[in-house]
């Protein structure tokens, strides 16, 4: 773990429009981005991998590396995620390409992409996500901030409906999960 800190810490520096957060996210946190990928079939996504806090969890909740891929921005998180977790396939791809790594009837998508306030974004990356998502998937995605990143309106937009999983206080700083899904119909 500190290693992971002084990767991150080193990537902030060097890339600060690319890594947005101040730290790697705790361990309560990444339990509460994975609940219920253990009872997912398919294959299951992580956008945004960082050190990979929440792919160790995934593992550890029991998901067979081969069924997880991680798509990751930075080439040196890449290297450092193929290291730490072999069988595990890592993409150097933005998250907004996730239609186009091959993968179809995603189970679940994990993201720690900061949406917040890009609606743009929020089209490109949960959007495109759930296009390639089986029914009944779900996407979590981590904010700081107190309500959810994607808005109501881009929600009504993507038909999608939300549910707020959480705040964990023992994070630097305080951060809560979202967990959305397909409206039904």
């Amino acid at each position: 773990m500190p290693r992971d800190f002084a990767v991150f810490l080193a990537e902030m520096i060097r890339n600060p429009d690319e890594v947005r957060a101040i730290a790697p996210s705790s361990t309560a946190v990444a339990r509460l981005m994975t609940e219920g990928v253990e009872h997912v079939c398919g294959p299951i996504v992580e956008i945004g991998a960082g050190t990979g806090a929440f792919t160790r969890e995934i593992l550890a909740r029991g998901v067979d590396p081969e069924r997880l891929t991680l798509l990751e921005l930075n080439p040196r998180f890449c290297v450092e995620l193929c290291e730490k977790f072999p069988g595990v396939r890592v993409v150097n791809r933005p998250a907004e390409d996730i239609r186009d790594i091959g993968l179809e009837q995603i189970g679940a998508v994990i993201s720690g992409v900061p949406v917040l306030a890009k609606p743009a974004l929020q089209r490109a990356v949960v959007g495109r996500a759930f296009e390639v998502m089986a029914e009944g998937a779900f996407f979590t995605q981590i904010t700081y901030a107190n309500s959810s990143p994607v808005s109501p309106e881009m929600q009504g937009e993507l038909g999608l409906s939300a549910e707020k999983r959480g705040t964990v206080w023992a994070n630097l700083p305080p951060a809560r999960v979202f967990e959305y899904r397909r409206r039904a119909s």
